[in-house]
């Protein structure tokens, strides 16, 4: 896609200020830089603990152009659906609130609020920026680490022995009226996903893969390829799904060998040629089943 197509496709507006305390190459602000954009100013953010707590600045200041609201690690859906309540009680049915929440708030210590709200068919959008471990404090792995990822709780000599959680099967399983994946290397389906969420009452999510330089170990400008090779490869396909049943892919996936993806990740650097297979196995054995929801719905 041309770069005249993409700027003519993404809202212009900037509601991400320069000044933000994200390490180098870090994927957390290109995805909400383009979030903002596909939201508008109408929109509050709800930060749960995470890396944004920190990339969004020290309080009073912060880099967002929109109202912020720090919470606490596992609050994050439930403070957003406070604060709809409160808004809505004082006759305000159109300001978007979203919460802004890394995996480790998502999938680990976040998904009983999380459930809750899906469950309510809250009216916020909840966003999950998946940097597939807990950055901020010293990359330990979540639940959202991939099998036989280096971090510094599954060391080299046990890396991490379970596959990643399946969390769009579990939010299609709440029946929410809209969830998808979206990739910061994909700025004009992120976006488009973002404005039909926006254009959506009730629950709705969004996944997004947030390669981490630090945690992943990898070279600061290589987020965006990595992104893209996830994408392609179909580690991370690009779909949605509304209303629990109605699974498509919104991109295309070539497929192919993931051992370049794996091998450009010195997370992954212990791996064995036969343990790089399995993986492959799993990827493959896991699209065939995304297929079939495609295909069925289940």
């Amino acid at each position: 896609m041309s770069q005249t197509i993409i700027k003519q496709r993404i809202p212009q507006e900037e509601l991400l200020a320069s000044g933000h305390l994200a390490c180098p190459g870090c994927a957390a602000p290109i995805a909400m830089k383009l979030v903002l954009k596909a939201l508008g100013q109408d929109t509050m953010v709800v930060l749960p603990a995470c890396c944004w707590s920190i990339i969004a600045g020290p309080w009073p200041q912060s880099s967002l152009r929109v109202p912020l609201f720090h919470t606490a690690f596992e609050t994050g859906a439930a403070v957003a659906s406070g604060i709809k309540a409160g808004l809505v009680s004082r006759g305000n049915t159109e300001t978007t609130v979203i919460s802004w929440a890394g995996d480790g708030g998502t999938f680990d210590i976040g998904l009983q609020a999380l459930s809750g709200a899906a469950e309510r068919n809250e009216d916020i959008i909840y966003v999950c920026y998946d940097n597939e471990a807990y950055m901020t404090t010293g990359v330990q792995r979540s639940s959202a680490t991939p099998w036989g990822a280096w971090t510094t709780t599954t060391p080299t000599s046990d890396p991490e022995h379970q596959p990643k959680k399946d969390i769009m099967a579990i939010m299609a399983a709440h029946r929410i009226p809209y969830a998808a994946t979206a990739s910061v290397a994909h700025p004009v389906d992120l976006v488009e996903k973002v404005e039909k969420a926006r254009s959506i009452r009730g629950m709705r999510f969004i996944h997004i893969l947030a390669p981490c330089p630090p945690g992943w170990k990898t070279q600061n400008d290589e987020t965006i390829d990595l992104a893209r090779m996830a994408v392609e490869r179909r580690v991370f396909p690009l779909m949605e799904v509304e209303n629990g049943s109605k699974w498509r892919f919104t991109v295309d996936h070539p497929g192919g060998d993931v051992e370049p993806y794996i091998r450009r990740q010195a997370r992954f650097k212990h791996l064995t040629d036969e343990q790089i297979g399995l993986i492959q196995t799993e990827v493959e054995a896991r699209w065939k089943m995304l297929e079939n929801r495609v295909e069925h719905g289940t």
